[in-house]
């Protein structure tokens, strides 16, 4: 494989720690994607002639369908995909097979490869979050009147309502979308023609295999064409982010069907028992999802180490590049597509959330508000004397609402009885009618507006 230089084939541990076929398999598709792009490019060149790139198409087609139909037979001997499909090409067409390696080197090849595996991965990874996104809505359609209590510090807070708590998750992930977006055009450009890392002195038309491969143009730079790993970094940061903003929603939903909280309950499509303890509802799912940002965040932690001291151009380090992307975009695509089912799957209860809301004095800047517009206070003046309200209903076990005129009165004589229609829970969201607020009306308004972006 690697010519005259080398008198005698390597050791066997240096064939095992050399070889990537069982890792860059995968690229298959891309492989032969860019080898198509390249003889077609080269035959229009005049580099070889049309019917050694007629014969190479033909060629590849036929190693296409053997990969797919599972005949094709892998050697690590070969080390990577890109030898293992050009020794079977040479098998199949003899000759012809020989020149498609004109002009091109392996950096570049597997820079293209890699470039369109992850490309296509970042397509799929925003189709993913698109379903999920809409799997929010519909459940924020089904409870933007549904109250639950927010949270500060896992304390409660004020109330709010289970479909804006959802459109908050929506919101999340545009950006996520959007992030695996920006990476996609920043790495839409293509190496294919840098060759080893200094160009070629053959015709090439660099444009053109750039636009058959649906790249906006080819790199600019040979060097920083094969030695970059950036555009696979950036991707991994994105999951990274996306993976966290899941494991999130993940550990709300480990609490929610928790029977200490009792919001929510999944049914068995994605949940799990226990071997000893028959009464046991796991939200495996969720955990699961949950610990997935590790292992997406390790992988993008990998590369950067990977890459981080490597001098210019290709060095064999890069091989390591991969495994870790590969496992991340798998990680995320399943993570994605499991809390899509689980938001589908959950069942949401009403009473618990309603009743949780109505605990621990969630209403208590409602009171504050009220002084203030009623009463025109000064807000700190307004948030002492609630203080003072709240510290009377702890002492005597009661809800704001539950107290009595005169023993608000004893705080500010100048409250009036119509406080106490500002003291519900459903007063409290109705009230947050400001632009992004709780209040059901503003749920229903985006979730129409999501509703319509995402169709």
């Amino acid at each position: 494989m690697w010519g005259g230089r080398f008198e005698r084939g390597p050791a066997a541990i240096m064939e095992e720690i050399n070889a990537s076929i069982d890792v860059d398999k995968r690229l298959w598709r891309e492989d032969i994607e860019g080898s198509k792009a390249h003889s077609a490019m080269l035959a229009a060149a005049n580099i070889i002639s049309a019917a050694d790139a007629r014969a190479i198409k033909k060629g590849l087609d036929m190693i296409a369908g053997e990969i797919a139909s599972g005949d094709f037979v892998f050697s690590k001997r070969l080390e990577d995909i890109h030898m293992n499909i050009e020794a079977r090409l040479k098998d199949l067409i003899g000759e012809p097979a020989l020149r498609l390696h004109t002009a091109r080197s392996r950096n570049d090849q597997v820079a293209t490869d890699f470039r369109l595996y992850v490309r296509r991965a970042c397509d799929e990874i925003g189709d993913a979050i698109r379903e999920l996104q809409r799997a929010l809505v519909a459940k924020a359609a089904l409870h933007a009147a549904t109250v639950m209590p927010g949270y500060t510090h896992l304390q409660t807070a004020q109330p709010v309502t289970f479909g804006h708590h959802c459109l908050a998750y929506v919101e999340m992930l545009e950006r996520d979308r959007t992030r695996f977006l920006d990476a996609r055009k920043r790495m839409n450009e293509c190496p294919l023609g840098a060759a080893a890392l200094a160009g070629v002195p053959y015709p090439i038309d660099r444009k053109k295999t750039a636009k058959a491969l649906k790249f906006d143009r080819p790199t600019a730079n040979s060097l920083d064409s094969v030695s970059s790993r950036d555009f696979a970094l950036e991707t991994l940061a994105a999951a990274s982010i996306c993976a966290g903003h899941l494991s999130r929603l993940a550990e709300e939903i480990v609490l929610w069907t928790s029977p200490h909280f009792g919001f929510a309950r999944l049914t068995d499509a994605f949940s799990t028992g226990s071997s000893i303890m028959p009464q046991k509802r796991n939200p495996d799912a969720a955990e699961l999802c949950r610990a997935k940002v590790g292992r997406i965040a390790g992988s993008f932690q990998s590369l950067l180490i990977v890459m981080k001291g490597l001098p210019l151009a290709y060095s064999k380090d890069m091989q390591e590049d991969k495994a870790a992307t590969f496992q991340a975009i798998d990680d995320i695509g399943l993570a994605l597509a499991a809390m899509t089912g689980m938001i589908g799957d959950l069942v949401v209860n009403e009473k618990a959330m309603r009743e949780a809301a109505m605990r621990g004095f969630s209403t208590a800047t409602d009171l504050a508000d009220y002084l203030v517009r009623k009463l025109g206070m000064p807000f700190r003046q307004a948030h002492h004397a609630t203080g003072a309200i709240v510290a009377i209903a702890e002492k005597n076990a009661k809800r704001l609402d539950q107290l009595k005129l005169a023993d608000l009165r004893q705080i500010e004589p100048r409250v009036a009885a119509d406080v106490f229609e500002r003291l519900t829970v459903d007063a409290s969201v109705a009230a947050r009618a400001s632009y992004g607020g709780t209040a059901p009306d503003n749920v229903r308004a985006e979730v129409a507006r999501w509703q319509e972006k995402l169709k």
